[in-house]
């Protein structure tokens, strides 16, 4: 049987769940048995980074963060899970306004991705990302052999991504209703 890994890019799936499906909970193990039906999924990665707080930490923010962590804590229980965190850093625009910048993610993926496509040890890649960024690592791994599946939201302005991708399937209703938590 073919095997697959799935790498889940937390950040964007979280805001496709906000904006479009009125947040859900959902079950990753379910979701990751969904998007990999007909391969042997060797390994989830789920991609992300804890929420901002500051020292000391107003109330909201710990509420953020504790509820994070405790999302992350049961991720780890899940079998064949890994979690990659990156940081988030505070950044100043030229007005002065606050805005949060994921760092360290992308790169996280790619290098998971590199390796695992240059050793064999994925016949398949199953990205949920909205990402150009990984037009590159996406056209190195492919040049290994690997096969590449994307799952994006209908919204997302990513056509390069789409184009370089063996197949592309969207984020839909029923891949989501068949993915919730019961």
């Amino acid at each position: 049987m073919d095997k697959c890994a799935i790498f889940i890019d937390g950040g964007y799936f979280s805001k496709v769940l906000k904006n479009e499906f009125d947040l859900p909970r959902i079950d990753y193990l379910k979701l990751s048995e969904n998007i990999s039906k007909g391969y042997k999924r060797t390994r989830t990665y789920y991609y992300n980074c804890m929420p901002y707080k500051s020292d000391p930490p107003t109330i909201e923010e710990k509420k953020r963060f504790d509820d994070m962590q405790r999302f992350i804590e049961s991720l780890k229980k899940l079998p064949n899970f890994e979690i990659r965190l990156g940081k988030l850093k505070k950044r100043h625009d030229e007005k002065g306004n606050i805005y949060f910048v994921q760092k360290g993610v992308d790169i996280l993926l790619a290098v998971d991705l590199i390796r695992l496509g240059r050793k064999g040890r994925i016949d398949y890649a199953i990205l949920v990302t909205g990402d150009n960024d990984f037009v590159p690592v996406i056209k190195t791994v492919k040049d290994e052999g690997v096969i590449i599946y994307l799952y994006s939201s209908h919204a997302s302005k990513i056509g390069e991504l789409r184009k370089i991708c063996d197949q592309c399937f969207f984020l839909d209703r029923d891949l989501i209703n068949n993915s919730r938590q019961e």
